[in-house]
């Protein structure tokens, strides 16, 4: 140890210092206690749904509680931990301390946090809503197109069936000219095609106007999440509009006519009509001849569109999204990476005491230490010295005076 720390004269001084202090730090803590107090109501007054006098009777009671207990459990620290002589009694308290700043943490620190940064933890809701709100709107519209991408499949098979119907009328097809049993098989479904395209192209506007009309539900969203005012008041609003924006979003859903299109294919081939062949067995067989091979171009175009819609259908569905209102609180919880200045703060508040505690604690270990290495004659001050001399005197004073011996006399010898 050195020198410094063994001299009496640093002793008396960080004694002193303490002595001085000691009333600063009681009230340096009330403050701090109070302020915690403070914001651990504004914390609960945005938990409890009512506005009533029993609500505000019950948050000041927990905020009076708290305070109290923040108080009291810094101050037995303040005044027991600095005095503990031995490791296990430092430990013991330590563990108290870190169990009681727990407590406090789970009791007060997050209301704290709740008051500093609860709006702007809510806007960060409303604003992560938005995104996937729009995510999940895009994704629905991309489907959609995708599934009207289908008309132009349809419309080349359709096509394919008109060109060979032409070539049946001509005679190119059979070798039989005219609109026989050939023909009327490929107008057939030529026919059924143009419906299915038809039925495409009046849900093209329908897709347009919901995803038009989605964004700009979108955008009135993201105005709510940064117009100035009570959170409270634009959450209710936003939560109207994410309504309306998840119903255009299944109305999207439903838009989509891949579905259509695979049954379209499916019935495109199953469903055929043969009509009644040619009298003559030359021309029959002619006519059976080019409807079996018509079938098979069936088939194989049936399978071309079934493939393309079985693609639109198996692309990535947009996400569920569902618009849960949340207490500025559970926001600050679930948004903490994005506020931590604001935990800090609000931890800090309740757990400052702890560095005045390890302050004491050092201080008092100092003493201690220099006081066993300092001789009691160097420690004494002048006032004990006093204080010391008149116990002497006094002690003195009391003590019975002690038999004066007289001189011994000597003994005459007798005469001679």
């Amino acid at each position: 140890m050195s020198d410094s720390q063994s001299n009496p004269r640093h002793v008396r001084e960080l004694e002193d210092h303490l002595g001085v202090l000691d009333t600063l730090s009681g009230t340096a803590l009330g403050v701090l206690s109070a302020a915690s107090g403070i914001y651990t109501y504004l914390g609960v007054r945005s938990l409890l749904d009512s506005d009533g006098a029993l609500s505000v009777f019950a948050a000041l009671a927990y905020s009076i509680a708290v305070s109290v207990g923040i108080f009291v459990f810094w101050t037995y620290l303040m005044r027991l931990l600095p005095a503990m002589r031995t490791a296990r009694a430092r430990l013991g308290l330590m563990g108290a301390m870190a169990l009681g700043s727990v407590a406090i943490i789970a009791m007060s620190s997050w209301l704290n946090a709740a008051a500093l940064a609860g709006s702007a933890a809510v806007e960060q809701h409303l604003a992560r809503t938005v995104q996937d709100y729009q995510t999940s709107l895009e994704r629905s519209h991309t489907i959609a197109v995708a599934s009207l991408g289908l008309e132009r499949d349809v419309s080349r098979v359709r096509q394919s069936f008109q060109d060979l119907s032409e070539q049946e009328a001509t005679g190119n097809l059979s070798g039989i000219a005219g609109r026989g049993a050939v023909f009327r098989v490929l107008r057939q479904k030529a026919e059924e095609l143009q419906g299915l395209e038809n039925q495409i192209g009046t849900v093209t506007p329908a897709v347009e106007q919901a995803f038009a009309e989605g964004n700009a539900i979108l955008s009135r969203m993201r105005a709510l999440t940064v117009e100035p005012g009570p959170v409270e008041a634009r959450s209710v609003e936003f939560s109207e509009e994410a309504v309306r924006l998840a119903g255009l979003i299944t109305q999207l859903r439903q838009l989509s006519v891949a579905p259509l299109v695979t049954r379209a294919a499916q019935d495109l081939s199953a469903s055929v009509v043969l009509p009644t062949l040619s009298d003559e067995a030359d021309t029959a067989a002619g006519q059976q001849a080019t409807i079996t091979s018509v079938l098979e171009v069936l088939g194989q175009r049936a399978e071309t569109l079934a493939v393309a819609a079985r693609a639109v259908e198996g692309m990535t569905p947009p996400p569920e999204v569902s618009y849960t209102p949340i207490s500025a609180a559970d926001a600050v919880i679930r948004y903490g990476r994005n506020f931590v200045p604001s935990w800090a703060g609000a931890i800090a508040i309740d757990l400052l005491p702890a560095v005045l505690v390890f302050i004491l604690m050092v201080t008092q270990g100092a003493i201690r230490a220099g006081r066993e290495r300092t001789p009691i004659e160097d420690s004494m001050t002048l006032a004990e010295l006093r204080a010391a001399v008149s116990a002497i005197r006094r002690v003195e004073d009391d003590m019975p005076p002690e038999p004066k011996l007289s001189a011994p006399t000597r003994l005459r010898e007798p005469a001679e």
